[in-house]
């Protein structure tokens, strides 16, 4: 029988709940459950009356928590996950710069769960947790490989904070030499923009380059902000644009030659992994997003890791502790005097390292490559097919291929038809499909939309996706004003800008909310 078509979903509709907040659905004097009374000790009363919690850390009265029953709260919690959209139940193609790949459901349900690894707390005696400690030092022995750098850390907590671990090392490095007039960081636009605002944070001027004509960015400007108040450069590459800067030696070379050091922002290595490394590039420092790239799932306000890698000059200044192995047991070692301490509480977010072993361990060297070479494949055939959707254009490198994304411009179709990537970004949603990303601030781009499909999609996906879109933009050309007007289907709506942007409107907890109604 032949392979029926994947086709559009015309007939999507979710579910749309006309659903309160927890807090308004208290009624007082009900109950969930009963828990049980505090002993002695924790109810503040011990032999002599003295408190065993802290006065500081005492409330001065009970929290105002809604009282609700537990039927009531099973389907509250029911009707939201009804209104969320997924990678798991729809596509969740794009996020171009923040891959979204599928995780697979073994390193979820039989690994990250086990009571091996639940049960275990980061303040017992290391010799009681040799397992854990011996995946976190494999998977450093991994990422050695795949990057070519000498050490790793694997206590950042996301991309954007080992970024900040990198500025951290490169402001130490310097200081240790004597050189304290090292205050000032180079990246660029295209770049992500922990690249420039973390080391910001970190108390470094940030130079900022923009692209040239090709979307690479400017290598006589690069040389001409270097100085010997230069601590390193930040930079991307391939850039948010998907293209990779071909010249990228040059402008390590540039660095060296006035003492900065180099680091590699490959929070998205979809389309290098066994094909380039950060090492023969020249760089000194190197970041990986685990939660990304190695399949653990997408980390913005979730468990993440930002795994940071080091060339063996700047081993001493890891965050601590490592994890280290004397050929019979692990431990932890936090002996580095010259070390930027540490970074996050214990060492780290074990389940995303965990996740990310057993995918190497999976797929093998080889299977890493295949992968590369499956993400920058299927993003060759999206791009071909995005770009035939009247409306569409793709700005730099005009006829160049790019590697695992592309920033797409609906900047055609806007002055076409009024019709921008926001009423895009809307509509897309009537189609069941969850994910559709359009660019950082500022839009250099205008109208701009970045997909990346990676290694997790097939034809079949990547079709359904250009469908879409191709509809809408059949839509906007026929009736503007209805898609403008999207989305019909979703529980997505449309926020005003005004509450996102007046501050007497913003309320983040419900204590705020009652203050500000109060007032109004």
């Amino acid at each position: 029988m032949a392979r029926r078509k994947k086709l559009l979903r015309d007939n999507y509709h979710q579910a749309r709940w006309d659903e309160p907040i927890i807090f308004e659905m208290s009624v007082p004097g009900e109950r969930g459950v009963l828990v049980p009374v505090a002993c002695e000790a924790v109810a503040g009363q011990v032999g002599d009356g003295v408190s065993s919690i802290p006065a500081g850390l005492r409330r001065k009265k009970a929290p105002a928590l809604p009282e609700v029953n537990q039927m009531r709260v099973n389907r509250h919690y029911y009707h939201l996950s009804q209104e969320t959209l997924g990678t798991d139940v729809t596509l969740g193609i794009s996020e171009g710069t923040c891959t979204m790949k599928y995780s697979p459901k073994v390193q979820e349900h039989m690994a990250a769960r086990h009571p091996g690894i639940v049960n275990v707390h980061p303040l017992q005696n290391p010799e009681t947790m040799q397992g854990i400690l011996e995946i976190y030092y494999k998977v450093e022995q991994f990422l050695k490989e795949i990057s070519g750098m000498d050490a790793f850390s694997l206590q950042p907590g996301g991309g954007a904070h080992g970024v900040y671990a990198n500025a951290s090392m490169i402001r130490a490095y310097h200081r240790a030499r004597g050189d304290s007039n090292r205050t000032e960081i180079i990246t660029t636009m295209f770049s992500h923009p922990c690249d420039a605002a973390t080391p910001n944070t970190a108390g470094f001027k940030v130079i900022t380059l923009m692209p040239d004509e090709n979307g690479y960015p400017d290598l006589e400007a690069m040389k001409a902000a270097l100085s010997n108040r230069t601590a390193g450069i930040m930079i991307t590459n391939p850039e948010d644009t998907g293209i990779y800067n071909p010249r990228i030696e040059e402008y390590v070379k540039a660095a060296h030659a006035v003492g900065a050091l180099c680091s590699y922002d490959q929070a998205n290595a979809n389309g290098m992994l066994g094909i380039h490394r950060a090492r023969e590039a020249g760089f000194d420092l190197v970041h990986f997003n685990l939660h990304k790239t190695f399949s653990a799932p997408h980390g913005s306000m979730g468990p993440a890791t930002g795994a940071i890698g080091v060339k063996e000059f700047l081993k001493p200044y890891l965050p601590v502790p490592r994890v280290e192995f004397d050929g019979q047991k692990y431990m932890l070692n936090s002996n580095y005097p010259e070390s930027i301490g540490k970074v996050r509480s214990y060492f780290g977010n074990t389940n995303v390292v965990l996740k990310t072993y057993m995918w190497i361990m999976q797929l093998g060297a080889e299977g890493l490559k295949e992968a590369a070479i499956c993400s920058v494949l299927n993003n060759q055939y999206f791009m071909k097919k995005i770009a035939a959707i009247p409306g569409v254009v793709i700005w730099y490198a005009k006829g160049k291929r790019r590697l695992e994304q592309v920033r797409y411009s609906w900047e055609k179709l806007k002055q076409d038809t009024g019709v921008g990537t926001d009423d895009v970004n809307k509509r897309i949603v009537d189609f069941g499909i969850e994910h559709y990303w359009t660019s950082h601030h500022p839009w250099v781009v205008p109208e701009p939309f970045t997909l990346e499909p990676c290694d997790s999609y097939n034809k079949e996906d990547l079709d359904e996706y250009v469908e879409a879109l191709a509809r809408i933009s059949k839509e906007a050309y026929e009736d503007a004003h209805f898609v403008k007007n999207a989305p019909y289907k979703a529980a997505s709506h449309r926020p005003t800008h005004e509450a996102i942007d007046d501050a007497d409107l913003i309320a983040v907890t419900w204590r705020q909310y009652l203050k500000k109604k109060g007032r109004k």
